[in-house]
C-alpha cells in the first residue's frame, strides 16, 4: 500500500524558525474571542478596583496606567499580527503554486487518457471495417 506524502502545508510549517512558530501562535491568541473577554474582564475588574478602592487608588480615573498598557500591547501586537498575515500570505502562494503544479499534472494525465481513449476507438472502427469488407 502507497504511503501518501506529507501535503505543501507541513512541508511549510517544518520550514518556519522558532520565532515565527512563536508570532503565529501569540496571533492567534490575540485574535481569539478567549482572549477578548479575557481582556474585558481584566479591564472592568482594572476599572472597578480603582473606582471603588477607598485606601489608595493605584491608577485614578482617568486610568493613565491603564492607557499606558494599551499602548504597549498594540505596539507589540500590530507587527506581531502583521508578521502572521505576512506567513499567511507566503502559505497562499504556496498552495496557489502547489495546485497549479497538481492541476497541470491532471491536465496531462487527462491528455494521455484522451489520446489513449482516441487511438483505442480508431483501433476498434478499423477492426470493424476490416470485418465488414
Amino acid at each position: 500500500m502507497e504511503t501518501h506524502s506529507r501535503s505543501w502545508h507541513q512541508k511549510h510549517f517544518e520550514t518556519l524558525t522558532p520565532t515565527q512558530k512563536l508570532a503565529d501562535y501569540v496571533a492567534a491568541i490575540i485574535g481569539s474571542w478567549s482572549f477578548i473577554i479575557f481582556q474585558t474582564g481584566l479591564i472592568l475588574i482594572w476599572i472597578f478596583l480603582n473606582v471603588t478602592a477607598y485606601i489608595q487608588h493605584w491608577d485614578p480615573y482617568p486610568f493613565v496606567l491603564l492607557n499606558l498598557l494599551f499602548s504597549v500591547q498594540a505596539a507589540y501586537a500590530a507587527p506581531i499580527i502583521m508578521m502572521a498575515q505576512n506567513r499567511q500570505s507566503e502559505r497562499d502562494r504556496i498552495q496557489a503554486t502547489e495546485d497549479y503544479n497538481t492541476n497541470v499534472t491532471a491536465k496531462k494525465e487527462i491528455e494521455e487518457l484522451q489520446k489513449s481513449l482516441a487511438r483505442i476507438e480508431t483501433e476498434k472502427l478499423d477492426e470493424i471495417l476490416k470485418r465488414l469488407k
